[in-house]
């Protein structure tokens, strides 16, 4: 991976032009080193992330705009623009688009281990179906965690 450049990604632009498709929310890269990994997340009404847990990361989510749902460690919480929410490894997140208009806000993780990779891979899909997104996801160092049982 090469080191991280000096300069500036302009607004509505990406790292070489690049525009993912994960889980119907839009990411476009903007940094990227061995270090840290950043890409601004576009989630419209409806989408979200399931719980899971990146097992070799800190992730951050500078909200932007909109309302983000969130289950923190197995509890539930929002954020609003201007807001940072905080995901240290191991501690299980997910995210929700519960509203009816877009969320808009940075995310940026550290170290970037295989992040970068897997949304390659997940964008590549040709369906992004939930058995084949988890499977790769653990061979990127994310862990998916199982639905709850039923009634809870």
């Amino acid at each position: 991976m090469k080191p991280l450049t000096a300069g500036v990604t302009r607004a509505n632009e990406g790292l070489e032009s690049i525009s993912w498709n994960i889980l119907g929310q839009t990411y476009v890269p903007k940094s990227l080193s061995a270090e840290s990994f950043s890409w601004h997340a576009t989630f419209p009404p409806g989408t979200f992330v399931p719980p899971h847990i990146h097992t070799t990361q800190d992730e951050f989510i500078y909200m932007l705009e909109g309302k983000l749902d969130l289950v923190l460690d197995g509890a539930e919480s929002h954020a609003l623009p201007g807001d940072l929410i905080r995901l240290p490894r191991n501690v299980p997140h997910g995210l929700f688009n519960k509203s009816d208009t877009p969320v808009k806000c940075l995310f940026w993780v550290s170290p970037t281990a295989r992040l970068y990779d897997l949304f390659w891979g997940i964008h590549s899909m040709a369906q992004q179906n939930p058995a084949d997104v988890v499977a790769l996801s653990a061979k990127h160092e994310v862990d998916f965690l199982p639905p709850p049982p039923d009634g809870a």
